[in-house]
């Protein structure tokens, strides 16, 4: 009885010391962003945009890794016993029979024999260490959905087919050229003995993908702040949002890549058939799941707009989690739902509740964006496998580099010849300069590092992200000046719609006429456009409110179409009446 009281007080105490390990890693992080926040501040303050917050976050993040790797030192605690037993493979759990008692150990992950007597050390690192699927479920969704919620449409759809053309075809051939110039650098190395591990070309490939994805936050920041030119800003953050989902669809894709027998890695037509079946299938059903989560979130608790809210929210967030619960990409599907809402869902919700949820994903955007680059940092020291391989980390910088070059030039050339907007030359250049890395390549390289090809793709990619945020980032506004592109009046200039594509100008036709009158309380009533035959279902369709919204659009002296004038009309009669 006494050494069962004597091992539920120890038990109760290491409890107790977990979690308040626990509560001070998290406060590690809080202080963190507190620091990053007060920082920012003084920095919008003096007006100081050589360093962007994201980069200070990152500044923070190392320092703080550098006094956990090397500035703290936890002691032996003498409870640690090592036993050596021979197996075959690691279990991820194990049960000890001590004195006809069983114990059960989980796996906490490999450790160099050098690194036995600093096993507390290793174990205060794991708990600032997160779950690599933390970030994916908790951090990204509202990262990629302030994205699409946020999305400047009227921008985007006049440039609909040339950010298309960055972000599907631009990212594929920088994913190929990249994966094809790591390929040759990684059978340099394996001649040179400078690779311990295995290095397969699915692996360049998929590091390809990995390091295509573009988050050039801090160059929109900036962009924002100064008011430059319109286009260039929603090409920048069109592509920068559609390639995250296509680098994410591309790197499942080349994941699935398994032809038949037993050497994996060579090359085969109907395993590259397969792949691009999935990544047709994967990312065209994660763009319809979250356009019809996007459209069924369909609100009618405008008198209770803490609840609305709080429905918005759940259902916007519960899209990534439906996507990846059913095989698809949470990004892709969590995207779309952010811009289906932001065209219909907005419309119907109340002003308070649109006000606060834009609020509300700005707020976590924020936050996330900061955490991630915070750790980013963090994990610089606190990772316990990197792997620094000068040749492999020179080879990618100039992979990277080419891959950008070969993705911007040559599509801005052929889309040159369709636009009567060109793409200038000054325009092209910026948009190579701001090709940054972030979050999404942080997070894709993160999730899987469990092989030695894995843990070294890692390790290049967070310098990359390191470099192009500090460098490219730090020098934008130079590059501002040096390309003469930091015009004011190129944001107050209105598109028409016969500037936007073709494609577009079709869909604006029937989404104006039909969807929306259907979908929300705004556009004319389905009484109007619809013929007259279909009157009883034209007014069963329209929701009562929509009687009472006028049209926003300009006349322009030009003779009124019917649907211009219903509200006008619906007024007089019941004035009448």
């Amino acid at each position: 009885m006494e050494d069962s009281a004597m091992e539920n007080i120890v038990t109760e105490r290491k409890v107790e010391d977990n979690h308040r390990q626990d509560s001070a890693d998290l406060l590690i992080f809080i202080m963190l962003l507190t620091l990053t926040i007060l920082t920012i501040w003084l920095f919008k303050h003096r007006r100081f945009r050589f360093l962007h917050e994201t980069g200070l976050a990152m500044i923070y993040g190392v320092l703080v890794g550098v006094v956990l790797r090397y500035g703290i030192h936890v002691p032996r605690d003498i409870s640690n016993v090592t036993l050596s037993c021979h197996v075959n493979a690691s279990p991820p759990t194990l049960l000890v029979n001590v004195s006809g008692k069983f114990y059960e150990y989980s796996l906490k992950g490999e450790i160099s024999p050098s690194e036995i007597n600093d096993v507390q050390d290793n174990e205060m690192l794991r708990k600032v260490t997160f779950d690599p699927e933390v970030f994916f479920n908790i951090l990204l969704p509202p990262i990629i959905f302030h994205a699409g919620y946020s999305l400047k449409r009227r921008h985007f759809f006049r440039n609909m087919g040339s950010i298309l053309a960055y972000a599907f075809l631009g990212t594929v051939i920088s994913c190929f050229i990249i994966g094809l110039l790591m390929y040759g650098c990684v059978t340099l190395m394996k001649q040179v003995g400078q690779i311990d591990g295995d290095f397969f070309f699915t692996d360049c490939l998929l590091f390809g993908a990995i390091v295509s994805a573009t988050d050039p936050v801090t160059v929109l920041a900036i962009f924002n702040e100064l008011q430059v030119d319109v286009d260039l800003y929603v090409l920048l953050f069109g592509e920068s949002v559609l390639n995250d989902a296509v680098a994410v669809v591309l790197s499942s894709s080349i994941v699935a890549y398994q032809p038949e027998g037993d050497n994996s890695h060579t090359f085969e037509v109907m395993a590259m058939l397969k792949s691009f079946g999935v990544f047709l299938g994967v990312f065209s059903g994660s763009f319809a799941l979250g356009v019809a989560t996007g459209v069924m979130t369909f609100t009618k608790l405008r008198d209770f707009q803490l609840l609305e809210t709080a429905l918005f929210f759940l259902m916007s967030w519960s899209t990534f989690l439906m996507a990846e619960a059913c095989g698809f990409t949470g990004v892709v599907a969590v995207l779309f739902c952010g811009i289906t809402q932001a065209h219909y869902t907005f419309n119907n919700l109340s002003p308070e509740s649109q006000d606060r949820t834009k609020q509300l994903f700005e707020l976590l955007n924020f936050l996330a964006e900061n955490f991630i680059f915070s750790y980013m940092g963090l994990a610089l020291f606190t990772f316990k496998n990197h792997i620094f391989n000068p040749t492999f980390i020179v080879g990618a910088f100039l992979a990277v580099f080419l891959g950008r070059a070969a993705n911007i030039y040559p599509l801005s050339f052929l889309l040159n010849l369709g636009r009567r907007n060109k793409i200038s030359s000054n325009f092209q250049h910026m948009m190579m300069f701001a090709g940054l890395r972030g979050a999404m390549t942080f997070a894709l390289s993160i999730r899987d590092t469990a092989t030695y090809a894995r843990q070294m793709m890692f390790t290049t990619t967070l310098l990359i992200v390191f470099f192009t945020v500090w460098v490219c980032g730090g020098g934008t506004t130079q590059m501002l000046s040096c390309q003469h592109i930091r015009i004011t009046e190129g944001s107050e200039r209105r598109s028409t719609k016969h500037e936007s594509a073709w494609l577009f100008r079709i869909w604006y036709n029937f989404d104006h006429n039909y969807l929306k009158p259907i979908l929300t309380h705004s556009g004319p009533p389905l009484t109007v456009t619809m013929p007259a035959c279909c009157g009883p279902l034209a007014r069963c369709l329209t929701s009562p409110q929509a009687y009472e919204v006028r049209p926003h659009k300009p006349n322009h002296g030009r003779q009124r179409r019917p649907h211009q004038c219903w509200a006008r009309g619906h007024h007089l009669r019941h004035h009448l009446r």
